[in-house]
C-alpha cells in the first residue's frame, strides 16, 4: 500500500508540475553601500540664466540612503542649475535671516539657482514642503520652504544626523541622496 501511495504521489506531482524537492528562495543579493560621499559642501556654478522652474519635489527610500529628488524642468547636463548643498547650523530665511525651524539631528540646506513655479507647485515661505510624509524614513526627518531670493530657492531638510551626502544633476531632475549611515 505505501509503494502505491508513493506512486500517486510521483504522479500527481508530475501532472500538477511541481517539483518534489522544496523550492529554496534565492537570498536576495544586498546592494553595496556607496563610499566616500562625505558631508562637506557639494556646489556648481550651473546657469544663471536657467529657464525652468521648480514643479514638484519628492522623496524615496533605498537600502543604503534617502532621496530627495527636485523636479526642474528644462535643466540639462549640460545647462544645469547652480546649488549648493550643505549641512547649516541652523535655517534661515536668506534676506532676513529669520529662522525657520526644521525638525531633525542635523540640517541640509539646499540652494539652487531656479524659481518655484507657483502655478504647479503651491508653498509658503517657512512651510513644510507639500506632499512629503517622513514616518518610515531611516535618514528625512522633515523638510521646509525657505523661500526664492536673489536669484535662488531654498530647501531646508531635516536629518537625523550629521550623515555623507551626494548631489546629482539628471535631465530635468536635481537629486540630493543623504545615506543611512557612514
Amino acid at each position: 500500500m505505501k509503494a502505491w501511495a508513493t506512486v500517486l504521489a510521483a504522479l500527481t506531482l508530475v501532472l500538477t508540475g511541481a517539483s518534489a524537492t522544496p523550492a529554496v528562495a534565492a537570498a536576495p543579493q544586498a546592494e553595496a553601500c556607496q563610499k566616500g560621499w562625505g558631508s562637506i559642501t557639494k556646489a556648481a556654478p550651473g546657469s544663471l540664466a536657467m529657464t525652468g522652474s521648480l514643479t514638484d519635489v519628492r522623496t524615496g527610500e533605498h537600502t543604503c540612503y534617502d532621496r530627495m529628488v527636485l523636479d526642474l524642468p528644462g535643466m540639462t547636463t549640460a545647462d544645469p542649475a547652480g546649488y549648493w548643498v550643505q549641512y547649516v547650523p541652523g535655517f534661515n530665511h536668506p534676506p532676513s535671516q529669520t529662522g525657520i525651524p526644521v525638525a531633525g539631528g542635523a540640517i541640509i540646506e539646499i540652494e539652487f539657482t531656479a524659481p518655484v513655479d507657483d502655478a504647479r507647485y503651491h508653498v509658503m515661505l517657512a512651510d513644510p514642503l507639500p506632499g512629503l510624509d517622513f514616518r518610515g524614513y531611516r535618514t528625512f526627518r522633515d523638510a521646509k520652504f525657505g523661500g526664492h531670493y536673489d536669484g535662488a530657492t531654498h530647501i531646508g531638510l531635516g536629518v537625523r544626523a550629521t550623515l555623507p551626502f551626494r548631489v546629482t544633476v539628471l535631465p530635468d531632475r536635481l537629486v540630493v541622496d543623504v545615506a543611512h549611515t557612514w
